[in-house]
């Protein structure tokens, strides 16, 4: 049980490339934005589809890998824990992000997928 414990899985499209940087203490860290879709149908019928942005972070080899692989418009999937960033903005309001640290992903390519089947 313990496994599933803070665990976040999300399947999307990547909304920019990768950034990947190093810090100050030399390790390396990885950005991605991922887009979810979700739709229903609205009472007259119409298909309403909704769009949420996601932040996910990885550190070391894997952020390495994934600042790599990871361009834009690819479709992934990671698997991770939710965090919660705190910091201040331009105005001195405290602010609190939420973001994904992504313990493993998969590349998703449909065109290879596509053309295998």
């Amino acid at each position: 049980m313990n496994g599933i414990r803070n665990s976040v899985t999300l399947i999307g499209f990547l909304g920019q490339d990768a950034k990947m940087i190093q810090t100050a203490n030399g390790k390396t860290l990885t950005n991605v934005s991922l887009a979810t879709n979700d739709s229903y149908r609205n009472k007259r019928g119409d298909r309403i589809t909704t769009t949420e942005w996601h932040r996910c972070i990885a550190w070391g080899k894997l952020a390495e890998v994934m600042g790599n692989l990871c361009k834009k418009g690819s479709e992934v999937a990671v698997r991770g824990k939710l965090t919660y960033n705190s910091y201040e903005d331009k105005n001195g309001v405290q602010r609190i992000s939420p973001q994904v640290v992504v313990q493993e992903f998969v590349l998703l390519d449909r065109k290879k997928m596509e053309e295998a089947a």
